[in-house]
């Protein structure tokens, strides 16, 4: 079982997919890594030798790709950025609202969570 950068590839997938399981490589990414690692491409993972292995990983380190840990530090960072700025995105991320101009009076269940009802006495 191939692991990179923390992850386990699945391994019956070709290994252009399969970096794709890691948080910030997409399938354009992948296929960069591993052009230049030079490891083909239409291989699976169960197929990738430890020398393959090695040189995804090194081309990952030493390059700069954020992925996984990295990654989710900026964008956590990014976004409390927002916040203590006080711009308007910001405000929206700290309302839990959504962030990029849908529309909340019908949908948006997903950001704003379950329904509470307003103006209803209890009994």
């Amino acid at each position: 079982m191939a692991r990179i950068a923390g992850v386990d590839l699945p391994k019956k997938k070709k290994v252009e997919y399969g970096l794709t399981y890691i948080y910030g490589i997409g399938l354009h990414t992948a296929r960069q890594v591993l052009k230049e690692a030079n490891v083909e491409t239409g291989k699976r993972v169960y197929e990738l030798s430890d020398d393959e292995i090695a040189s995804i990983s090194k081309v990952l380190r030493t390059d700069s790709y954020l992925i996984e840990g990295d990654l989710r530090k900026k964008v956590a960072m990014d976004i409390k950025a927002l916040m203590d700025l006080g711009s308007y995105r910001g405000l929206r991320h700290r309302k839990g609202l959504p962030v990029r101009g849908q529309k909340t009076k019908t949908n948006a269940r997903t950001r704003k969570g379950k329904k509470k009802t307003v103006g209803a006495a209890a009994k």
